[in-house]
């Protein structure tokens, strides 16, 4: 008989937090579970600590925060504490004691300011007997079991990646998929200086940026992190978030809009991680925000599309040696008007670097192909100290890296795609040897993979940064211009829905002449 794989602790959580369905929303339940997690988290690391203060006969300082925030650890009040919970999960009001534990936590330590539900339980008139289970099953996490494995940051990413799916398309836009945050700390290597993300969502971008610097043996006390948001669940799932994992932000003093509340207007980020909106409309009216000082030396962004508004944003928030890694939609790469005003200038400026295309189904929100944007404030050189060596990238200055993505991944929740850590390391080395211009560089243009181009080529390709029309495609019909394709397509399908009438207007006539009128 062949034995029964053993459910993960996140496979358990994620089917109790089902039992919330029906009378929750998947957008609702995830704050249910996650403050709850948060709890437990929060608790386990104040029981070990007050331990320690006993074992080292300090037993009259338990109840004093001095004693616990000294050590990066959040006093919890007895009724904010996990067990006081428990004891109490057989009552009516046990959301009552929830949303008590969650203010009474907040109030005690004002780095959870603003981060905690705000009497969210009580509101959502949950069944008692399932939140008791939810609690009964988060009650046997240890969540201090194995450091290493980092269990609470696991989960906390396995059920922000599973909300994102649940919530399906044109929703979910807190959570950008890991791999692709992975890939860009490996491409922009943040390991030192201030870190930013102008729409940071639940904080993945940061997360990731830690443990890039963890991993390469680097401390992450040698880094600022700075970010915005602009809705108020999110931004609170982002406090959490960092929070659990004992990272210190400024996200700014309350969720805002960052066009019009930028919250953090002098900064100069040596790093910026970023998944804004896709083709945000209408995100300014026409007279607003022309003479922002993020738009300087460039067009005002157009109206009716907001992806140029925040890639300037980012480009005004670099220091002189700043990188900046996104995301953004296709269109872009190639749009006419003001955006390709603006897309001249950033590369007649020297500021973009690379443009990656990611493969489809990348995304739990649209299944569309979207690209990976580099921004480089300083192409000439750049020094970079890694695992104690230091790097020198001798950038190409009037050079632009173009890096077609689409065929590499694998399989990940049945129909989505992400890169395994080969595939990230790959396509990173790609990218740093490239900038490496010296006699040790071993890069090479790849057919169908990645072509440098310079400003020249690029200026006789009308400025467009379309990979496709770069990169030398050997099996594959790529060099197809898309614009071109589609015009082609509209006048044959045009043809083709003419005929359509010319035919059903011969076959109503026939029947008339029959006698028979058909009336449609």
């Amino acid at each position: 008989m062949k034995e029964k794989k053993q459910k993960s602790i996140e496979e358990t959580l994620w089917e109790s937090a089902n039992k919330l369905r029906g009378t929750v929303e998947s957008s609702e339940y995830k704050h249910v579970v996650l403050g709850l997690i948060f709890l437990k988290f929060a608790s386990d690391k104040f029981e070990e600590r007050k331990i320690e203060l006993i074992a080292e006969g300090k037993d009259k300082y338990t109840e004093m925060v001095e004693f616990y925030t000294m050590k990066n650890v959040f006093y919890l009040p007895e009724i904010s504490r996990w067990s006081y919970l428990i004891q109490n999960a057989k009552q009516n009001d046990l959301a009552i004691k929830i949303d008590s534990a969650l203010f009474t936590v907040e109030k005690a330590n004002p780095a959870l300011k603003g981060a905690l539900p705000d009497n969210y339980y009580s509101r959502l008139n949950l069944d008692v007997s399932k939140l008791a289970s939810l609690l009964d099953t988060i009650n046997n996490i240890n969540t201090l079991r194995d450091r290493q494995q980092d269990i609470v940051g696991r989960v906390y990413e396995y059920f922000l990646s599973k909300f994102a799916l649940a919530e399906g398309k044109g929703k979910g836009e807190f959570y950008t998929p890991k791999s692709i945050v992975n890939l860009i700390a490996e491409l922009i290597e943040p390991y030192k200086g201030k870190i930013y993300d102008p729409c940071c969502g639940s904080g993945g971008m940061f997360v990731q940026s830690v443990k890039f610097i963890e991993s390469h043996h680097g401390n992450k006390k040698d880094i600022s992190i700075y970010g915005q948001e602009y809705t108020a669940t999110t931004y609170k799932l982002a406090k959490m978030n960092l929070a659990i994992r004992g990272i210190s932000a400024n996200l700014g003093d309350i969720p805002e809009n960052t066009f019009f509340r930028d919250q953090h207007q002098n900064l100069k980020a040596d790093y910026i991680m970023a998944n804004p909106p896709f083709n945000q409309k209408q995100w300014r009216a026409d007279d607003e925000l022309l003479n922002d000082p993020r738009w300087a030396g460039y067009e005002v962004p157009p109206t009716g599309n907001a992806n140029y508004a925040w890639i300037l944003t980012m480009a005004s928030k670099l220091s002189e040696n700043g990188m900046a890694g996104f995301i953004l939609a296709n269109g872009a790469l190639s749009g006419d008007g003001t955006e390709k005003t603006i897309r001249r200038k950033l590369i007649e400026n020297h500021l973009v670097e690379a443009v990656m295309v990611l493969p489809q189904d990348m995304f739990y929100t649209t299944n569309i192909s979207v690209t990976l944007w580099i921004l480089n404030k300083n192409k000439k050189e750049r020094k970079v100290d890694i695992n104690g060596k230091r790097r020198t990238y001798r950038n190409r200055e009037k050079e632009i890296l173009f890096m077609d993505l689409r065929e590499i991944g694998e399989p990940f929740e049945k129909k989505f795609t992400q890169f395994s850590e080969a595939h990230i390391s790959q396509i990173a080395e790609t990218f740093h040897h490239w900038q490496q211009t010296d006699f040790l560089s071993t890069y090479r243009n790849t057919p169908e993979y990645c072509y440098s181009a310079n400003l020249t080529e690029v200026a006789g390709k009308d400025y467009s940064l379309v990979p496709s029309k770069y990169i030398e495609f050997v099996n594959r019909d790529e060099n197809i211009d898309f614009d071109v394709k589609m015009q082609s397509l509209q006048i044959e399908i045009t043809g083709l829905l003419k005929e359509e009438e010319k035919s059903k207007k011969e076959l109503l006539t026939v029947f008339k002449e029959l006698g028979y009128e058909i009336k449609l």
